[in-house]
C-alpha cells in the first residue's frame, strides 16, 4: 500500500502527461508532496502539449523529456506513475518492473490515500451519467461530495479537498480499475452499469477487458455492496463471485430481494421485502431508454449511502443531465440539435437513435476500436432520416456494413463523408425540416479530426450555435 510519507525527496517519473488534466493533476500533487524531482516524459512534442505545459510553467523542479522516452527515466527513479491509457505490457513499464521500480497509477494512489468512503462507478456506457446523478442526489440531500474521474479534472488534485465528512463518487474506467489489483482495494459501494465490446484496440480480448472491470468488486469485504445490472448478461455472470452483497436493478422479471426495477411506465423499489413506487417515468427528466438503468443504479447507491426514498426521488427530479450525453444544444427553425459525442461505441449510438420518435439526421463515424458495426448499420437504416459521416477508420467499416444491407439496386448509392464538424452540421441543417432532430452520436472514437471526444462535442456546439 502506498503511504503519503513515501513521496518526500523522491525522483518520480510521470509517464505520459496527456492533453487532459490527469497528468497535470499528478504533477501538481507530487510537487505538493515534496518530491525532489518530477520527470515528465511524453512521446508528444512540446508544441503538441502546449496548453498542458503552460499550466505547469510555474513549477521549477520538473524535468521534461518530450518527443521520446529514455530508459534511465524508468530505472533511476523511485516510482513511475503511468497514464491510464498506457498498457501494462508497454516496454518501459516492463523495464521499470524488471528493475524493481514500482509502477502505479493515479487511481491506485488515490485509493491508498483516500480517508473517505468511495462509491465507484464503472461500465462500458452510462458510468458518467450514473456517477454524476449519484453525486447530485447525495449533494441535494446535504452530503459533501467530491467527484473524482468525472470529466477533465485530475484525480490526484482532488485528494486535498477530502475531509472526514466527504463522500467520494469515483468514475472508474477499466484502465483505472486495472491498477487496483496491485493494491487489492475496491470501493465500499461498487456500481456496475453494463458491459459491451469496447477498447478492443487496447485489449486483446473481451476476457481481458472484463478482468480489469472485475476489480471494482473483487477486493470488497463481506459488508460491502456491488450494485449490478441484472439485464446485462455479462455483468450478471461477472458479479457472481463478488465477496460483498449483490443488489440488483433491471426489469421486474430479472430482479429479486432488495432491488429497484422498471415495470411499464413506473420505477419501483423493494426494501426489506416491502414494495413501493419510486417515481413515474414521466417525472424522470433524462431522455432515452438507456438512462432508466442509470437512474435505477443511482437509486441503489443512494439507498446504500443511507438516503431516504424521498431524498432520492427529489434528486432524480432535479437532475438536468450531463454535458455531451444527449445534450440538447438549441432549437432553430423547429429543428432540435443534440450533442451525444460521448457515444463512442455502436451500442451507445443505437440507444441514442431509439431515444427519438422524431425523424433523425445522424452525424456519426470516426476512429475504430476494433468493434463491429453491423447492428448500428441496421439501426441507422431503420431509424434515421439521413446520415452524414465524419472521416475515419470506423467510418470505413460502417460504410461496408451499410452497403451489405442496402437493397441490391442501391448497393452503390452515395454516402456522405466529410472532414470537418462545421461541414457536417451545415449539411445536416440543410437536409432537416421543422420537427426533425439533428443528432451527433458517433459510435466511434474521435481521434484523427479531433483532439478527443470533448473537443468533438465542443466543435459541434460551436457549429450549431453559428447556424
Amino acid at each position: 500500500m502506498i503511504q503519503e510519507s513515501f513521496f518526500k525527496n523522491k525522483r518520480i517519473t510521470v509517464f505520459g502527461l496527456g492533453m487532459n488534466m490527469g497528468g497535470i493533476g499528478t504533477v501538481k500533487f507530487l510537487i505538493e508532496q515534496g518530491v525532489r524531482e518530477v520527470i515528465v516524459t511524453d512521446i508528444k512534442k512540446r508544441e503538441e502539449l502546449g496548453s498542458a505545459l503552460e499550466k505547469l510553467a510555474k513549477y521549477k523542479n520538473v524535468t521534461y523529456i518530450l518527443g521520446q522516452h529514455r530508459p534511465e527515466d524508468f530505472v533511476r527513479v523511485d516510482m513511475v506513475i503511468k497514464n491510464p491509457v498506457i498498457p501494462w505490457t508497454n516496454e518501459y513499464v516492463k523495464l521499470a518492473e524488471k528493475n524493481d521500480v514500482p509502477v502505479v497509477m493515479d487511481s491506485s494512489i488515490f485509493f491508498s490515500l483516500c480517508k473517505a468512503p468511495i462509491i465507484g462507478v464503472t461500465g462500458t456506457k452510462g458510468k458518467t451519467t450514473t456517477a454524476t446523478l449519484i453525486a447530485h442526489i447525495l449533494e441535494k440531500s446535504g452530503k459533501k461530495v467530491v467527484r473524482v474521474g468525472i470529466g477533465q479534472v485530475g484525480v490526484l488534485s482532488l485528494l486535498g479537498k477530502i475531509t472526514p465528512e466527504s463522500v467520494v463518487v469515483f468514475e472508474l474506467s477499466s484502465w483505472r480499475l486495472s491498477a487496483l489489483k496491485y493494491i487489492q482495494k475496491s470501493p465500499h459501494i461498487a456500481v456496475f452499469t453494463n458491459i459491451y465490446p469496447d477498447h478492443l484496440n487496447y485489449y486483446k480480448s473481451m476476457e481481458s477487458y472484463m478482468a480489469d472491470k472485475r476489480n471494482i468488486f473483487l477486493f470488497q469485504k463481506k459488508n460491502d455492496i456491488v450494485i449490478a445490472n441484472a439485464e446485462n448478461e455479462a455483468v450478471r455472470n461477472l458479479v457472481q463471485d463478488a465477496p460483498g452483497q449483490i443488489v440488483w436493478f433491471g426489469s421486474s422479471d430479472e430482479v429479486y430481494g432488495d432491488s429497484v426495477w422498471r415495470e411499464d411506465e413506473t420505477l419501483f423499489i423493494r426494501q426489506k421485502g416491502k414494495q413501493s413506487i419510486l417515481i413515474p417515468l414521466e417525472q424522470v427528466p433524462l431522455k432515452g431508454e438507456h438512462n432508466i438503468g442509470n437512474v435505477l443504479a443511482s437509486t441503489l447507491a443512494g439507498l446504500a449511502s443511507g438516503l431516504s426514498v424521498e431524498q432520492i426521488r427529489s434528486g432524480i427530479k432535479s437532475f438536468s443531465g450531463v454535458e455531451h450525453r444527449l445534450e440538447m444544444i438549441r432549437e432553430k427553425n423547429g429543428i432540435r440539435y443534440y450533442n451525444d459525442t460521448a457515444a463512442t461505441i455502436p451500442e451507445a449510438t443505437i440507444a441514442a437513435l431509439r431515444s427519438f420518435p422524431e425523424p433523425v439526421i445522424l452525424i456519426a463515424g470516426g476512429s475504430d476500436k476494433n468493434l463491429q458495426f453491423d447492428s448500428l448499420a441496421e439501426e441507422i437504416l431503420n431509424h434515421s432520416k439521413g446520415l452524414i459521416l465524419l472521416n475515419g477508420s470506423a467510418t470505413e467499416k460502417l460504410i461496408i456494413a451499410l452497403r451489405k444491407q442496402f437493397p441490391e439496386l442501391e448497393k452503390n448509392r452515395s454516402i456522405t463523408v466529410v472532414g470537418t464538424m462545421a461541414k457536417a452540421v451545415e449539411m445536416a441543417s440543410r437536409g432537416a425540416h421543422p420537427g426533425d432532430v439533428v443528432l451527433l452520436s458517433p459510435g466511434a472514437t474521435s481521434f484523427g479530426i479531433f483532439k478527443n471526444e470533448f473537443d468533438r462535442g465542443e466543435q459541434f456546439r460551436k457549429a450549431v450555435e453559428e447556424l
